[in-house]
């Protein structure tokens, strides 16, 4: 019996090989000739798919935009309360965005040199970010959870408090740990954004 081989998704595959080597050199040092390397094409597969560089990336911040979304839906527990489940969402999004070779290679390359396109990755995954937790307002006001409010600039807010605490207290002072982030977190947000 013939063994029937899965043909090959050349796309696929050179957005992988790009993935790669933007997390290894950074944006600006990334060349679509190490990007054919990588992959296994010729320069002229890629730009079958892709007419530059920029589009290329873009489609990469593309989907580590739908996979930061697939990680907040995973992570919500529509049985928890809202501030629990925003607490736990922003937990799990900021570790991911820390952990993320192709993440931290981009803010590395931003506070470096500033490539201009890095910071436009960057700016990207935050929006989304900011995305996932204005769904979630929406869903609270829409429950009665929270009291009205500009969802959007209210998530910026939240994800801005959040960093606030889990990173930026922790460079003059003792880090809080998860727990003591989530509890300030949610006072802090309860007191102010809940309905009365």
């Amino acid at each position: 019996m013939a063994v029937t081989r899965k043909p090959v998704d050349r796309r696929a595959q050179i957005v992988d090989a790009a993935a790669k080597s933007f997390a290894m050199f950074g944006y600006k040092a990334t060349t679509m000739e190490q990007v054919s390397k990588i992959a296994a094409v010729g320069k002229g597969t890629i730009y079958t798919f892709f007419a530059t560089k920029e589009e290329l990336f873009g489609e990469i911040i593309a989907q580590l935009a739908k996979e930061l979304r697939a990680l907040a839906d995973r992570t919500i527990d529509r049985d928890r309360n809202f501030f629990d489940n925003l607490s736990s969402v922003l937990h799990e999004l900021l570790l991911f965005r820390e952990k993320h070779e192709l993440i931290v290679k981009l803010s590395q390359e931003v506070r470096d040199i500033g490539t201009p396109m890095a910071k436009e990755g960057i700016a990207e995954l935050e929006q989304a970010i900011v995305a996932c937790i204005q769904g979630e307002v929406e869903h609270a006001i829409g429950k009665g959870e929270l009291r009205g409010a500009d969802p959007r600039l209210t998530a910026f807010v939240m994800l801005r408090l959040y960093v606030a605490l889990s990173t930026d207290w922790g460079r003059q002072h003792e880090p809080l740990t998860r727990d003591q982030i989530a509890d300030y977190f949610g006072d802090l947000m309860r007191d102010g954004m809940a309905r009365r």
